[in-house]
């Protein structure tokens, strides 16, 4: 008898429900802007010098929270100098959400922002079918290469467009993170079809390695709070648990032996630590900053 199982992707609605609970639920964000804070403005030291407009792609840049600081950093390195900011999105919510936070946000006035409504690779083929190849003077990527059909292909994609002196980079889940337990242990029995396939850093060491190509790694500690996914019949964290598992309804269809190992896997010091009576899931990132 097939699964009933069916990837969280399928169900647009409850998967952007869920994102926002784990982004609630998780250091995710405060960590990224830590980093941008801290590390971004030397990754982008020299990205502008000479140019009298910075050009940067955004590629899966959601609601634009992390973008809209990163073009921050941007602007205060190169105060004055216009910006194109071109995002590539495939969410008409997060693109609306997105264009809602560009007009609640001041000190904008030199950059100038281009949607497009599409996947990495509907990006790329349409600008393989009208043979254009612009440059770019940052692109970032950002907890969405999961989402790509071919990551190597991807990567080489997006690296050819990068000027003499850009950088490419890339944020996703670190090899060292509870991510990494989970799904090299139970990916195989979760339905991913098409949509979704597991990468953390190792893999993308691996893929620059292999291409030759040169980088600098930043760790970056994240924890998520999955208490409530021990609570039986508890909405936010069969939520969560549908996040974890990229599983639409993962408590109700997923069969019982396979719910018992996960509910136990996350509990697991490889997964999880415990802390003033929560359950924290460790969510680790990594930021890899590819050179030209």
């Amino acid at each position: 008898m097939a699964s009933p199982m069916r990837s969280l992707l399928t169900d647009p609605a409850r998967y952007l429900q869920s994102f926002r609970l784990f982004l609630v639920n998780s250091t995710e964000h405060q960590s990224m802007r830590e980093f941008m804070e801290r590390q971004l403005p030397a990754v982008i030291a020299s990205i502008g010098n000479g140019k009298s407009t910075i050009n940067v792609l955004s590629v899966g840049g959601g609601a634009g929270e992390i973008d809209l600081l990163i073009l921050s950093k941007v602007q205060a390195r190169y105060p004055g100098v216009t910006i194109n900011n071109d995002v590539i999105e495939p969410s008409a919510d997060q693109i609306s959400k997105y264009k809602e936070r560009v007009a609640e946000t001041s000190n904008l006035e030199n950059v100038k922002f281009t949607w497009h409504e599409e996947t990495a690779y509907e990006y790329e083929s349409r600008m393989n079918a009208e043979k254009k190849s612009k440059k770019w003077d940052f692109i970032h990527m950002i907890q969405m290469l999961y989402y790509v059909k071919d990551v190597p292909a991807t990567i080489r994609y997006f690296h050819s467009l990068l000027e003499a002196q850009a950088k490419l980079l890339i944020i996703l889940v670190s090899g060292s993170s509870g991510w990494e337990t989970l799904w090299r242990k139970y990916g195989s029995s979760l339905p991913l079809e098409d949509l979704c396939t597991y990468v953390s850093s190792e893999d993308i060491k691996r893929i620059l390695d292999s291409a030759g190509l040169k980088y600098h790694l930043h760790e970056l500690p994240s924890h998520m709070d999955i208490t409530s996914c021990f609570i039986e019949g508890n909405e936010d964290g069969e939520l969560l648990l549908d996040f974890l598992t990229e599983t639409c309804e993962f408590s109700k269809t997923a069969p019982p032996e396979l719910k018992r190992q996960v509910m136990e896997e996350l509990r697991k010091p490889e997964c999880s630590e415990k802390r003033d009576g929560k359950v924290l899931f460790n969510n680790s990132l990594s930021v890899i900053v590819i050179e030209p």
